[in-house]
């Protein structure tokens, strides 16, 4: 935007957006809505900042689809082939050329790639116009620290989707194009060690920040704060292998709020749901479909959930388009069924059975927390415990390791299990990166086997991952033929997701597609 006319004209356009009312609990203060205002002040700047809903959500189809913990099947597909998509499967099936031409990254609407530059954009507006309003010193250093913790956080979003992972090797190659000014101006990627240069950047900025979570007894997790800044730098480290500075991060996080949720006296079921299931057989019934509490506002989604739940830090969460995270027999495998309150409560039975696999009847769970569609994938308290955990073993404390870890466990298991248990450095930290993954299903996993195949220790690493299924084409799947294996081996090029053809065509050569 090149002049205060574009300016104020977008800020109107967001300030438009409605916002739901079942959130007016817990903001304070709103933009007015539809009334054109010139930018003067720091107060027009934070009502851009204000509207949760132009950066809280992620369509990042790798990291729901391109994991082992994601279980689609051959089995799947044949009972309702209809449920699936191409696009899906060729996330699932780490397919580059086809997503590439389809430009297609959420199956329907903005891909992944424009939604976050959306979010930079929104962050770049902000820094550049910020010291031109009226306001205090400390309204524009915050609005600056929020802003830069923006914009670092989506760039490394983007980074882990469409990059290779940062290693010394792989330093020069391709990074982000990279946008601080709001103009339309479309440069050419930078290298990978220019674009970890920039987010650090932007995170000590970020780091800056005053404002705590909790403001007048309410948390404000949509807004940058202090336990957030300190628990994405602790995220961002630990990528990469950094486990000091993770450590440090991460204690500095949970010093500032560290409240868990106990499964056993703060989770419930919500509202219930039926389904019939083999109509007109002898078979025939009526099954009924738990959920978490959370889930009951999901026909017209709700954030108010998502901002009531104790333990988040900074508010993001994955949309899922397909409507079904369908965990894999290897996560499953993780969990003590009989004493795991995450397996309880988060893992519908019978899912599928919602997803039209109703006759005949194929049971499969789902795993659901604010919605079909709507996991956390923002810092948590919890996250911040794995994390420390996981730092204080790798830097050789398992004891303390497992001291910590189990703060997280015993509040998500049955009171009375037996804690979690090590009697080496090796046993602490795969019994830590096993609970990591029972409580951050589908959202680390990517960016963790990602910094797995990439450090130091072997014991972590993910050599293959392997999936089973029928060849395809762009257009249809060829389920007469027989079925192959498709792989993602460690340190392979299709860890960086293939740009947007669209963007690149735009670019007019400025932008390069990934190479495989």
């Amino acid at each position: 935007m090149k002049s205060t006319h574009q300016l104020y004209l977008t800020i109107i356009l967001l300030m438009a957006t409605t916002l739901l009312a079942s959130c007016e609990k817990f903001l304070n203060e709103r933009p007015s809505k539809g009334t054109s205002v010139l930018i003067q002040n720091a107060s027009d700047l934070n009502a851009l900042l204000e509207n949760y809903n132009s950066f809280s959500q992620e369509n990042n189809n790798i990291t729901i689809h391109g994991t082992d913990d994601n279980g689609f099947s051959v089995a799947l597909y044949n009972a309702r082939p209809t449920t699936f998509t191409i696009p899906q499967i060729e996330f699932t099936l780490w397919d580059k050329t086809d997503l590439a031409n389809r430009d297609v990254s959420d199956f329907s609407g903005t891909n992944f790639w424009t939604s976050e530059y959306n979010k930079v954009f929104n962050a770049n507006l902000v820094l550049l116009h910020v010291d031109k309003v009226t306001g205090t010193a400390e309204e524009k250093a915050n609005l600056k620290a929020d802003a830069h913790l923006i914009r670092a956080y989506s760039y490394w979003q983007l980074a882990t989707a469409y990059c290779l992972p940062y290693t010394e090797a792989n330093k020069n190659e391709p990074g982000l194009p990279i946008k601080t000014t709001p103009d339309y101006e479309v440069p050419a990627r930078s290298s990978l060690a220019e674009t970890y240069q920039l987010i650090e950047a932007d995170l000590a900025e970020a780091l800056k920040i005053t404002v705590p979570l909790v403001q007048n007894g309410k948390a404000r997790p949509w807004r940058a704060n202090t336990a957030a800044a300190n628990a994405f730098a602790a995220r961002y480290y630990l990528n990469r292998n950094d486990y000091s500075k993770a450590l440090t991060y991460a204690n500095a996080s949970l010093s500032l709020y560290s409240t868990l949720i106990n499964y056993n006296t703060e989770m419930s079921f919500g509202t219930a749901s039926t389904v019939s299931i083999d109509p007109g057989t002898a078979n025939a019934r009526t099954v009924t479909l738990t959920f978490p509490y959370m889930h009951d506002r999901e026909a017209s989604f709700d954030p108010t959930d998502a901002f009531a739940w104790k333990e988040l830090l900074y508010y993001r969460l994955i949309h899922n388009t397909t409507q079904w995270y369908i965990p894999s027999q290897s996560l499953l495998s993780l969990y003590d069924q009989n004493n795991d309150l995450r397996y309880k409560y988060h893992y519908t039975q019978g899912f599928s059975y919602r997803r039209g696999m109703t006759s005949p009847s194929v049971d499969y769970p789902g795993y659901v927390f604010f919605a079909d569609t709507k996991i956390l994938e923002g810092p948590t308290v919890a996250e911040m415990v794995l994390t420390k955990a996981e730092c204080q073993a790798r830097i050789g404390d398992f004891s303390g390791a497992m001291t910590t870890v189990n703060l997280l466990y015993s509040k998500r298991t049955v009171t009375g299990t037996a804690p979690l248990a090590a009697a080496s450095q090796d046993q602490a930290i795969n019994v830590i990166l096993q609970e990591r993954r029972r409580e951050m299903p589908f959202a680390q996993r990517w960016a963790d086997i990602r910094r797995f195949n990439t450090n130091n220790y072997a014991n972590d690493d993910v050599p293959v991952i392997t999936k089973t299924f029928y060849p395809y084409t762009p257009s249809a799947v060829q389920s007469t033929q027989p079925t192959q294996q498709y792989t993602l081996p460690a340190n392979s090029r299709r860890f960086a997701s293939p740009l947007p053809q669209t963007d690149i065509n735009n670019s007019a050569g400025a932008i390069k597609q990934n190479t495989y």
